[in-house]
């Protein structure tokens, strides 16, 4: 099981466009504290639009 506080946790990333959550990827707490915005390729969509970190 995954700690609170772990340092590398699970993230989703969803397409801002269709609000589909095509990613699952892990970030560092301490290099990015915020929300990460990441532009991906969206199968939906057929094309790459910016992909945000959702909870």
């Amino acid at each position: 099981m995954a700690k609170a506080t772990d340092v590398r946790p699970k993230i989703t990333l969803a397409c801002v466009e269709c609000k589909e959550r095509n990613y699952i990827t892990r970030k560092n707490r301490r290099n990015d504290p915020d929300r990460i915005e990441l532009k991906k390729f969206c199968r939906r969509d057929g094309k790459h639009t910016v992909h945000r970190e959702t909870r």
